[in-house]
Protein backbone atom coordinates (compact mmCIF):
# COMPACT_ATOMS: atom_id res chain seq x y z
CA UNK A 1 0.00 0.00 0.00
CA UNK A 2 1.74 3.34 -0.69
CA UNK A 3 2.06 6.40 1.33
CA UNK A 4 0.34 9.38 1.73
CA UNK A 5 0.69 12.48 0.60
CA UNK A 6 1.34 13.30 4.44
CA UNK A 7 2.83 10.39 5.24
CA UNK A 8 5.95 10.61 2.77
CA UNK A 9 6.33 14.82 3.71
CA UNK A 10 7.13 13.27 7.38
CA UNK A 11 9.11 10.15 6.42
CA UNK A 12 11.10 12.98 4.16
CA UNK A 13 11.29 15.18 7.29
CA UNK A 14 12.71 12.22 9.43
CA UNK A 15 14.77 11.37 7.02
CA UNK A 16 16.29 14.98 6.90
CA UNK A 17 16.56 15.16 10.35
CA UNK A 18 18.67 12.04 10.37
CA UNK A 19 20.69 13.24 8.02
CA UNK A 20 21.95 16.04 9.80
CA UNK A 21 21.55 14.41 13.38
CA UNK A 22 23.71 11.48 12.44
CA UNK A 23 25.29 11.38 8.73
CA UNK A 24 27.53 8.75 9.21
CA UNK A 25 24.99 6.72 10.13
CA UNK A 26 22.29 7.55 7.59
CA UNK A 27 25.12 6.93 5.39
CA UNK A 28 25.58 3.53 6.56
CA UNK A 29 21.83 2.68 6.94
CA UNK A 30 21.39 4.21 3.05
CA UNK A 31 23.90 1.71 1.76
CA UNK A 32 22.37 -1.23 0.18
CA UNK A 33 20.22 -4.29 1.09
CA UNK A 34 21.82 -5.97 4.41
CA UNK A 35 20.40 -9.28 2.89
CA UNK A 36 23.55 -9.41 0.43
CA UNK A 37 26.28 -8.79 3.34
CA UNK A 38 24.06 -11.65 5.43
CA UNK A 39 24.38 -13.73 2.10
CA UNK A 40 28.12 -13.45 1.73
CA UNK A 41 28.29 -14.57 5.52
CA UNK A 42 25.68 -17.61 4.72
CA UNK A 43 27.92 -18.78 1.73
CA UNK A 44 31.35 -18.17 3.63
CA UNK A 45 29.86 -20.53 6.67
CA UNK A 46 28.77 -23.12 4.31
CA UNK A 47 32.60 -23.14 2.89
CA UNK A 48 33.90 -23.21 6.17
CA UNK A 49 31.52 -26.23 7.14
CA UNK A 50 33.22 -27.91 3.52
CA UNK A 51 36.24 -27.00 4.14
CA UNK A 52 36.55 -28.22 8.06
CA UNK A 53 35.14 -31.89 7.12
CA UNK A 54 37.87 -31.75 4.70
CA UNK A 55 40.42 -31.12 7.34
CA UNK A 56 38.26 -33.65 9.89
CA UNK A 57 38.28 -36.65 7.40
CA UNK A 58 42.14 -35.34 6.69
CA UNK A 59 42.78 -35.88 10.47
CA UNK A 60 40.68 -39.20 10.50
CA UNK A 61 43.02 -40.73 7.36
CA UNK A 62 45.81 -39.36 8.73
CA UNK A 63 45.55 -40.18 12.80
CA UNK A 64 46.00 -37.00 13.99
CA UNK A 65 43.45 -36.02 16.92
CA UNK A 66 44.95 -31.98 16.56
CA UNK A 67 44.12 -32.02 13.42
CA UNK A 68 40.62 -33.40 13.53
CA UNK A 69 39.56 -31.33 16.46
CA UNK A 70 40.91 -28.30 14.23
CA UNK A 71 38.81 -29.69 11.67
CA UNK A 72 35.48 -30.12 14.02
CA UNK A 73 35.94 -26.35 15.27
CA UNK A 74 36.19 -24.60 11.53
CA UNK A 75 32.88 -26.53 10.47
CA UNK A 76 31.45 -25.80 13.96
CA UNK A 77 32.21 -22.14 13.43
CA UNK A 78 31.33 -22.41 9.43
CA UNK A 79 27.88 -24.11 11.12
CA UNK A 80 27.15 -21.20 13.50
CA UNK A 81 28.13 -18.15 11.12
CA UNK A 82 25.57 -19.76 8.45
CA UNK A 83 22.47 -20.26 11.25
CA UNK A 84 22.99 -16.96 12.42
CA UNK A 85 22.85 -15.11 9.19
CA UNK A 86 20.00 -17.76 7.77
CA UNK A 87 17.55 -16.00 8.67
CA UNK A 88 18.24 -12.45 7.52
CA UNK A 89 19.98 -13.45 4.38
CA UNK A 90 16.81 -15.54 2.77
CA UNK A 91 14.31 -13.19 4.83
CA UNK A 92 12.89 -16.46 6.62
CA UNK A 93 10.23 -15.60 8.97
CA UNK A 94 10.09 -17.69 12.09
CA UNK A 95 6.92 -19.79 13.03
CA UNK A 96 4.65 -18.09 15.21
CA UNK A 97 6.18 -14.80 14.84
CA UNK A 98 2.75 -13.96 12.25
CA UNK A 99 0.70 -14.42 14.85
CA UNK A 100 -0.63 -16.28 17.93
CA UNK A 101 -1.79 -19.45 16.88
CA UNK A 102 -4.09 -21.68 18.95
CA UNK A 103 -6.38 -21.09 21.33
CA UNK A 104 -4.43 -18.35 23.07
CA UNK A 105 -6.32 -14.67 22.89
CA UNK A 106 -4.47 -12.17 21.18
CA UNK A 107 -2.48 -10.34 23.81
CA UNK A 108 -1.99 -13.22 25.98
CA UNK A 109 0.86 -15.86 26.35
CA UNK A 110 -0.31 -19.53 25.96
CA UNK A 111 0.38 -20.17 29.56
CA UNK A 112 -2.35 -17.21 31.06
CA UNK A 113 0.26 -15.03 32.20
CA UNK A 114 1.05 -11.82 31.31
CA UNK A 115 0.03 -10.10 28.36
CA UNK A 116 2.19 -11.04 25.14
CA UNK A 117 3.88 -7.04 24.32
CA UNK A 118 3.31 -6.77 21.13
CA UNK A 119 6.50 -6.04 18.16
CA UNK A 120 7.90 -2.49 18.40
CA UNK A 121 6.96 -2.17 15.19
CA UNK A 122 3.22 -2.71 15.21
CA UNK A 123 3.05 -0.25 18.68
CA UNK A 124 4.83 2.25 16.46
CA UNK A 125 2.63 2.13 13.53
CA UNK A 126 -1.09 1.99 16.01
CA UNK A 127 0.41 4.77 17.71
CA UNK A 128 1.30 6.51 14.17
CA UNK A 129 -2.39 5.70 13.46
CA UNK A 130 -4.03 7.13 16.69
CA UNK A 131 -1.78 10.86 16.07
CA UNK A 132 -2.61 10.99 12.53
CA UNK A 133 -6.42 10.15 13.16
CA UNK A 134 -6.62 13.23 15.57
Amino acid sequence: MPLSEHEQRLLEQIERALVDDDPKFASQVRTGDRRVKARRKLQLGALLVLIGMAVLVGGAVAPSVPLGVLGFLIAFGGLALAVLNYRSATGAVEPGAAGPAGPAAPGRSRRGGKPRRQPLKNRLEERFRRRYDQ
